[in-house]
């Protein structure tokens, strides 16, 4: 809001003395996480406002300085601990509260063009130094971090504008096994020295992604598979926006899950929660949504990754552990399934993923004339068209022999 708005800090302040999350309740959104199958989760620390949501001793813009009082990510990283699940702080790399953060001439900043800031004198260097401290503070404060995701590099601000060898240096030091993702060079809009020949010391760990999911997976300058993550939106906003009812459904988000899995990457999902702090009904439904496939299918998501040496079929995705394919079926085939350049001879044993029940290869009529393509059948006559047991995604395991 402040961005688009164009607001002063000063205009912006009543916001901060709004803030009272008085519903916020950790340990029900790491429950919520881990119902819907979830292996992480990611809350922003700070955001591009500057807004502290942990008790930083660098600045009294901090959550604990408003009516509730309480910081909050100490209360997060406890709650997923407690249900297991892994612990990523997302951390703005822009401050448009700190007075010495670049204004006029800057990209994004709301003071952006404004005549006011024109020649106003700033030391970005003593920004720097905040700004490290701060996340010094994040990697020291709060034990064992398993992801940073920090946000994010244009034009010029990147890469050792940010110090990023520096900040790197100390990250590492503290956290020697977080992971991170590229956006100390770069944003969702590139890859950064990640794919290249030799990649930076700060190129971080994945490419990331953001609102479009590549159309295959990604790989580096020599043809090497590399890390990434699609962090994606249920509707159209990052932070909670009343008005805005755009849901994706739960089909399209469950799909989209496995066509990530199906490129060898991953899925950030954002949930963003009301101004007390609960995440709203939509927000919860998708998640049971969630809860419900992956209760029945996690087996062909968790570990998986491209399938090899099989082309994408028209009708879904495959995903591949092992010696194990997992044929992730979105349309409804007329008659059997034809599953292209899959030797029958190598199948040992398919079955309906939810409950194990046998699907067999065809030996139809109606494929004589394919002879060279496999087919699998859903019911007792080969040639007859079955619906599918999940509208939303009918995965069939396949055992192969080698």
């Amino acid at each position: 809001m402040k961005i688009y708005e164009k607001m002063t800090n000063e205009q912006y302040h009543q916001y901060f003395e709004a803030f009272n999350h008085v519903d916020y309740d950790p340990k029900a959104w790491a429950k919520a996480a881990k119902e819907a199958g979830m292996k992480y989760v990611v809350l922003t620390a700070k955001h591009h406002d500057g807004f502290c949501l942990f008790d930083s001793k660098y600045t009294e813009f901090k959550l604990t300085n408003t009516a509730i009082k309480r910081d909050l990510i100490a209360e997060y990283v406890e709650a997923l601990r407690e249900e297991g699940l892994k612990v990523g702080l997302y951390f703005s790399l822009i401050d448009w509260h700190h007075p010495d953060y670049p204004k006029y001439n800057d990209w994004h900043h709301p003071m952006r063009g404004v005549e006011a800031y024109k020649d106003e004198v700033i030391d970005f260097d003593n920004y720097l130094n905040y700004m490290h401290n701060q996340v010094e503070e994040l990697v020291t404060n709060y034990g064992k971090l398993d992801i940073l995701w920090f946000d994010f590099s244009y034009g010029e601000m990147t890469g050792e504008k940010w110090r990023a060898e520096e900040l790197m240096a100390m990250v590492r030091k503290h956290q020697p096994d977080v992971v991170i993702d590229n956006r100390l060079e770069t944003s969702g809009e590139a890859f950064g020295s990640i794919v290249s020949e030799n990649p930076s010391n700060y190129s971080g760990d994945f490419f990331s992604p953001e609102q479009l999911l590549p159309p295959e997976g990604i790989k580096n300058n020599a043809g090497q598979p590399i890390p990434w993550e699609l962090c994606i939106t249920m509707n159209n906003n990052w932070g909670y926006n009343p008005l805005d009812k755009v849901y994706k459904s739960s089909k399209t988000l469950i799909r989209k899950l496995v066509e990530c899995v199906s490129k060898n990457g991953n899925m950030l999902l954002n949930v963003g929660p009301d101004a007390k702090g609960k995440m709203n009904q939509e927000s919860l439904r998708i998640l049971s949504d969630f809860h419900l496939w992956m209760t029945d299918n996690r087996e062909s998501i968790y570990g998986c990754g491209m399938a090899t040496d099989l082309a994408k079929p028209e009708w879904g995705y495959y995903t591949q552990n092992g010696n194990v394919l997992y044929a992730h079926i979105f349309d409804q085939p007329i008659g059997p399934l034809a599953l292209p350049g899959l030797d029958k001879t190598n199948i040992k044993r398919a079955s309906l993923l939810r409950d194990g029940s046998e699907i067999k290869v065809s030996n139809s009529w109606t494929t004589m004339a394919f002879s060279d393509v496999t087919y699998l059948e859903f019911g007792g006559v080969s040639h007859f068209t079955y619906p599918l047991p999940d509208d939303i995604d009918t995965v069939i395991k396949i055992e192969l022999r080698q």
